[in-house]
C-alpha cells in the first residue's frame, strides 16, 4: 500500500467542494485522549504513534502538531514528507492555514472528531481570510483506510455500588436539580468516562479505559444510553430499566438530539416532575408531546470542550447553555468509597512494583553481572553469560504486568507501560516495540512510567533506578527532580488555589541549576476510569487556572528532567487533596493538604545526600517506613529483606 498522504488528496481534490485543506485530529467521535484502533486515524495518515496531535494535509504540504511530551517522538516517527509543529513554539494550526492558505479556501474536517470550542476557535482565525471551515459528511482518512480494523463488540459491565459509592438514582437526582437550576431541559453526554460514571458501567472499547463507546442524554423526567445494543447484557439492560435509562442504538443518538432541539424528545412518566427527581422507577417512550412541564425550560446544556461540532450543528445556538459539564466535578471529586479503594488498589500496585524490582535486581545481577540496585559499581555492557536470558525494555515491562495480573480486582494496565533504558528515557511518552526495543543496560538510568486498572481504582506510579554507577550528574537531577516532588508533596494552600500556582514548586529545584521539563507535573486520575482525568491539572499551561483543586480529589505528582540522546527521570505518586490541619486560618478559607497513596521506595543510590536538606532527608525516611509497613502483608520474606535494605533510613 502507497502512502495514506497520495490517497487523501485524491479524494481532498475530488471532494465537493475541492479542499484545500484537511485536518485529521488525533480524537474519536467522544473526544478521548486514548483512542480504538480504528479511530487512530491521524496515525494511519502520519504515521506519529503519540497520544495527542494533530495533522494538516494540503495540496503540497503535511504538518504535524504536538506537544512537548512527543517533540523528539516525532522526529523520529515521522517521514521527510512531513513537518513537526511544536506547540507553543510555533503557530497553531489555525494561524498557519489563515496565514498560508489563499482568501476563501476550504479546510475538511470530521465534525464528530472535534470540538466545539476548538471548531470555533478555528472559524474565528478563518475570518480574516474568508477561511470556510467544511464539515465533512463522511471521513476522507476512513475511505482511504482499506484494512482499517472492524468495531469490537465488548460487553459492558456494572460498576457494583461497592466501588461506585454512590447510587445512579442519587446522581441523576443531584444532575436534574442542577438542570432545573440552569433552566435547561436536557443535557448531551459525550465523554466516555462520564457516560460510564454516571450510569455506572464500564467496558473495554478502548485499550487501557475502561469505557464503552456510548452517548448519554438526560432531560428533566427521562435518560437515554446510546450503544450498540449487541453490548448489553440481560443484568445491564435490567440495571438500566431500573434506573429509568432506556437504551437506545448508537447511530440514533443524532436523530435524538435534533428532536431534543424541537422538544420531541419526551418521556411519559409515572407521577409528577417532582416524583420524577426524587424516583428513578421512569417509563420511558421516545416519543410524545412536549411536555408542559418543561415549556419553561428552554436550553439544552453541552459542554463546549468536549461535544462533538457534529450534535452541536443540530442545536439551535441560541437555545444551547455552553459551560462545563456538571459532572466534570463530582466525578472528579471521589466520595469515600472511591478513596477508599483507590487507596487499597495502590497498595497492591506497590506491592507489585516492589516485586518487579527485586526481580529486575536479580536478573541484572545474574544476567548482567550488575553491582545491583544498593551498591554502586562499574561493569561491562555485555551479558554476563551468552546465552543468559536477554531482558529488553518489552520483556521486563511484560513481567511487572504479571506481578499487577495476579493482584486482586485487576481488570489491565491503564496505559501503556513507558519502560525505558538510556536516551530513551528522554522520550517522554516512550513506548516500546518488541522488534526495535533496547535491552536493559545496567550503566544506565532506567524510568518505568506505569499503572493499573484495578475495580476499585486506577494506578499511575513512575520510578527512575540505576543497576550500576551512576554519574554525579545523574545524581545531582534525580535528587533536583525527588525535591520539586517532596515539596509539592509537603505543599500547604488556601482553598480557591489551582494547578497553575502550584505547578511551580516542583520546578524551582531544577531551575536553581537552570533545569525544567516539558510536560505538566500532575493530573487527576479516576477512579476504575482515565487515568488521566481533569478537569484539574497542576501545569505551566493556561487551563490549569481554570480549576481550584478540592478536598477528596485526586492528583499526580509527577515532575522529571530528560537529556535528548542520554537519559530521562521522573518521579510519581498519586496524592489525595485533604483538608489541611493548619494552626491559624487566615481569611477564613480552608487550607488543603496531600496525601500521598503510592507506596514503593526511591533508590537512595540515585540520590545526592548533601543537596537535601534535614526536613527533606526526613520526608525520605517517614516514606520509606511507611512503606515497609504498608506492603509488608503483601509480600514474602525474601522481598520484605530486599525492601527493608532498599528504606534503610538515610542519615541526617
Amino acid at each position: 500500500m502507497g502512502d495514506p498522504l497520495d490517497g487523501l488528496r485524491s479524494l481532498m481534490a475530488s471532494h465537493n467542494p475541492p479542499l484545500h485543506a484537511m485536518i485529521v485530529p488525533s480524537e474519536d467521535y467522544h473526544q478521548s485522549e486514548y483512542v480504538s484502533a480504528r479511530d487512530k486515524r491521524r496515525e494511519f495518515v502520519s504515521g506519529f504513534s503519540g497520544s495527542a496531535g494533530l495533522a494538516l494535509v494540503t495540496k503540497d504540504d503535511a504538518r504535524l502538531w504536538t506537544d512537548g511530551r512527543y517533540f523528539l517522538q516525532a522526529t523520529q516517527q515521522l517521514s521527510d514528507r512531513w513537518k513537526l509543529m511544536r506547540i507553543g513554539e510555533d503557530p497553531a494550526v489555525e494561524t498557519w492555514l489563515a496565514d498560508n492558505l489563499p482568501n476563501y479556501a476550504t479546510v475538511g474536517v470530521d465534525p464528530w472528531c472535534v470540538s466545539v470550542d476548538t471548531a470555533q476557535r478555528w472559524e474565528n482565525a478563518f475570518a480574516k481570510k474568508q477561511l470556510k471551515l467544511v464539515q465533512l459528511g463522511t471521513n476522507l482518512v476512513d475511505d482511504e483506510w482499506e484494512n482499517r480494523p472492524p468495531p469490537e463488540v465488548n460487553p459492558v459491565i456494572v460498576q457494583p455500588l461497592e466501588f461506585a459509592g454512590r447510587s445512579v438514582a442519587e446522581k441523576l437526582k443531584d444532575l436534574r436539580e442542577k438542570l432545573l437550576k440552569e433552566k435547561a431541559r436536557g443535557i448531551i453526554f459525550t465523554t466516555l468516562d462520564e457516560v460510564a460514571w454516571l450510569y455506572n458501567v464500564r467496558g473495554s472499547d478502548v485499550s487501557y479505559c475502561p469505557v464503552v463507546h456510548a452517548f448519554a442524554i438526560v432531560t428533566t423526567n427521562s435518560a437515554f444510553f446510546y450503544v450498540d445494543k449487541k453490548k448489553i447484557s440481560t443484568e445491564v439492560h435490567s440495571h438500566m430499566e431500573k434506573n429509568g435509562i432506556q437504551v437506545c442504538d448508537y447511530e440514533s443518538v443524532s436523530s435524538d438530539v435534533a428532536l431534543l432541539a424541537s422538544g420531541q424528545l419526551n418521556s411519559a412518566i409515572k407521577g409528577s416532575q417532582t416524583e420524577a427527581l426524587n424516583n428513578q422507577e421512569i417509563s420511558s417512550s421516545r416519543n410524545g408531546e412536549n411536555g408542559a412541564k418543561e415549556t419553561n425550560l428552554d436550553l439544552i446544556w453541552l459542554d463546549s470542550g468536549s461535544c462533538c461540532y457534529a450534535l452541536y450543528s443540530k442545536l439551535n445556538s441560541r437555545q444551547v447553555l455552553l459551560q462545563q459539564s456538571p459532572l466534570a466535578l463530582p466525578k472528579a471529586v471521589k466520595n469515600p468509597v472511591e478513596l477508599d479503594g483507590l487507596r487499597k488498589a495502590h497498595i497492591r500496585d506497590g506491592a507489585a512494583v516492589v516485586q518487579y524490582l527485586v526481580w529486575l535486581d536479580k536478573q541484572m545481577q545474574s544476567n548482567y553481572g550488575a553491582s545491583g540496585y544498593f551498591i554502586e559499581s562499574e561493569k561491562t555492557n555485555k551479558r554476563k553469560h551468552p546465552e543468559s536470558i536477554k531482558l529488553t525494555e518489552v520483556s521486563a515491562s511484560d513481567k511487572l504486568e504479571s506481578f499487577r495480573a495476579s493482584k486482586e480486582h485487576f481488570k489491565g494496565l491503564s496505559f501503556p507501560t513507558i519502560s525505558s533504558v538510556g536516551p530513551n528515557a528522554a522520550i517522554i511518552h516512550y513506548q516500546p516495540e518488541p522488534d526495535t526495543c533496547a535491552e536493559l543496560d545496567a550503566d544506565k538510568i532506567y524510568l518505568f512510567d506505569s499503572g493499573a486498572q484495578y475495580q476499585d481504582g486506577t494506578t499511575d506510579i513512575t520510578r527512575t533506578v540505576h543497576f550500576g554507577k551512576p554519574s554525579a550528574h545523574e545524581k545531582a537531577c534525580y535528587t533536583a527532580v525527588l525535591k520539586g516532588h517532596i515539596a509539592l508533596d509537603t505543599a500547604r494552600f488556601p482553598n480557591g488555589t489551582n494547578g497553575h500556582a502550584l505547578d511551580i514548586l516542583a520546578r524551582v529545584p531544577l531551575w536553581k541549576s537552570g533545569l525544567d521539563y516539558r510536560h505538566g507535573t500532575g493530573h487527576g486520575i479516576g477512579s476504575f476510569l482515565n487515568v488521566h482525568e481533569g478537569p484539574h491539572l497542576i501545569s505551566f499551561r493556561p487551563q490549569a487556572r481554570n480549576v481550584p483543586l478540592q478536598a477528596s480529589m485526586t492528583v499526580t505528582d509527577e515532575p522529571g528532567y530528560y537529556e535528548d540522546g542520554n537519559f530521562g527521570i521522573r518521579l510519581e505518586n498519586v496524592l489525595i487533596v485533604n483538608d489541611a490541619d493548619t494552626k491559624f486560618n487566615f481569611g477564613d478559607k480552608g487550607y488543603l493538604s496531600f496525601e500521598h497513596i503510592t507506596w514503593a521506595p526511591y533508590q537512595i543510590k540515585m540520590m545526592d545526600t548533601s543537596m537535601l536538606v534535614p526536613d527533606e532527608i526526613e520526608w525520605v525516611n517517614t516514606y520509606h517506613s511507611k512503606c515497609r509497613e504498608i506492603l509488608a502483608p503483601f509480600l514474602d520474606e525474601s522481598e520484605m529483606t530486599w525492601l527493608k535494605n532498599a528504606t534503610e533510613p538515610i542519615s541526617v
